[in-house]
C-alpha cells in the first residue's frame, strides 16, 4: 500500500487557488494536498459529479496526438503527476507545482484522509490483481466499503453490464485502472453522476496496491526518479516510453514555449 502523504506540504495559505496551469494547453490544477483535498471534499459533498485525471510526461505525449484524449482532459479536473510535469511548469512559468499529486500516492492518502464511510467502487487491472488491491485498501481504510465491480478486460459491447452495476452501487468515489488513454476515453464517454459521484483514473495503481509490482525504493521516490526503477523492473515494456517518451516531451515543452502559444495560465 502507497504510503499515507501529509497535508501541509505545499504553497503558503495566502497563495493558494484551484486556478489552473497551462501545461501543452492543458489546464493542470495547481494545488497543494491540502487544496486538492478540499476539492475532493467539495465534490462529495455536490449533487453533481467531478472527474480526476493525472498529467505526466507520457500521458501529454499522447494528448499532443489524440484529439479524443485532449478532450476527455478538459472534461476532468487534472492533477500534476512527476517531475516531468514540474520541468515543464518551470519552463512555461518560472516555477514547479506546488505538490506532485501522483495518483498512486494521492488517491490511498485521500482514502485516509476521508473520515465519512464512502461506497468505493473499483474497475480495472486483472481479475486477481482487482481482488488483491480490494483487500489492501479494505485493510488499509476499513471504514469505507470497496467494490470490485468489473476488471479492466471488458469491450464497448460489454460496457452496458459494467455500467448497470454501478448505477445499482451508486458509488461516492469510483476508481478506473485501464491505463492511458483508455481510461479517460472510456470514463468520458459512458461514465455520469449516478455511475459515481467521484471518479479518478487511477492507471497502475491497483497494481502497486495489491504489491503485484513493486514501488521504488523510498529514496528514488524522493528524488523524483520512480520512472528509473520501472525502467529497471519492466524494460522490453516501457522502454519506449521514457527512453524515446520523456526527451520527446522536452522536445514538445521547448516548441510550445517558442511558438508563444502559451497561456497566462500561472497560478497567482
Amino acid at each position: 500500500m502507497a504510503e499515507t502523504i501529509p497535508i501541509s506540504q505545499g504553497i503558503p495559505p495566502d497563495r493558494r487557488t484551484f486556478a489552473g496551469c497551462d501545461i501543452l494547453d492543458i489546464d493542470v490544477a495547481w494545488m497543494d494536498w491540502r487544496d486538492a483535498y478540499r476539492r475532493v471534499d467539495e465534490a462529495l459533498a455536490s449533487d453533481g459529479q467531478t472527474v480526476f485525471a493525472f498529467l505526466n510526461a507520457n500521458n501529454a505525449n499522447l494528448a499532443q496526438r489524440n484529439p479524443a484524449f485532449r478532450k476527455a482532459l478538459a472534461n476532468s479536473v487534472v492533477l500534476p503527476d512527476g517531475i516531468g510535469i514540474d520541468i515543464a511548469a518551470k519552463a512555461l512559468h518560472g516555477r514547479p507545482f506546488p505538490a506532485n499529486l501522483n495518483g498512486t500516492d494521492f488517491v490511498p492518502a485521500l482514502l485516509t484522509y476521508v473520515a465519512t464511510p464512502l461506497r468505493v467502487a473499483m474497475i480495472g487491472a486483472t481479475p486477481d490483481v482487482l481482488e488483491k488491491a480490494r483487500g489492501e485498501f479494505s485493510r488499509h481504510a476499513p471504514w469505507h466499503q470497496f467494490i470490485a465491480v468489473s476488471d479492466g478486460y471488458f469491450n464497448d459491447d460489454e460496457s452496458g453490464h459494467v455500467l448497470g452495476k454501478l448505477a445499482e452501487i451508486r458509488p461516492d468515489i469510483l476508481l478506473v485502472a485501464m491505463g492511458s488513454p483508455r481510461q479517460e476515453l472510456w470514463i468520458d464517454r459512458y461514465i455520469r453522476a449516478e455511475h459515481g459521484r467521484v471518479v479518478f483514473s487511477v492507471g497502475a495503481l491497483f497494481d502497486f496496491v495489491s504489491q503485484s509490482v513493486p514501488r521504488a525504493p523510498r529514496l528514488l521516490r524522493l528524488l523524483r526518479s520512480e520512472w528509473i526503477f520501472r525502467l529497471a523492473l519492466e524494460p522490453r515494456r516501457l522502454w519506449r516510453r521514457y527512453l524515446i517518451g520523456n526527451p520527446l516531451f522536452l522536445f514538445h515543452v521547448l516548441r510550445y514555449k517558442l511558438s508563444g502559444r502559451k497561456r497566462a495560465g500561472e497560478a497567482a
